[in-house]
């Protein structure tokens, strides 16, 4: 069976699901972009491409507002990136 998304946006998915469970909010985009090392525009078009593909929503203008759209059970184990502190 083919996967429905690929193992960087499960890593994403796995991250938001995560820092949810332990702040008990969702994560900004500069969470992500702080665990992932990458940069703003490449966290927030990663965000676009969940959205468009129905993994998560997101309230346009509120803060914190990603609410994943999977089952949990389809959610893969997060693992810290190479090169992370």
């Amino acid at each position: 069976m083919a996967e429905r998304f690929t193992e960087k946006q499960g890593q994403y998915l796995a991250f938001i699901y995560n820092y949810s469970v332990i702040f008990g909010q969702s994560p900004a985009e500069a969470d992500l972009q702080r665990f992932f090392g990458t940069s703003a525009p490449t966290v927030h078009q990663m965000l676009k491409t969940l959205t468009a593909k129905q993994f998560i929503s997101r309230v346009p203008g509120k803060a914190r507002s990603i609410a994943l759209l999977v089952d949990l059970d389809e959610i893969p184990r997060l693992v810290r990136p190479s090169g992370g502190r």
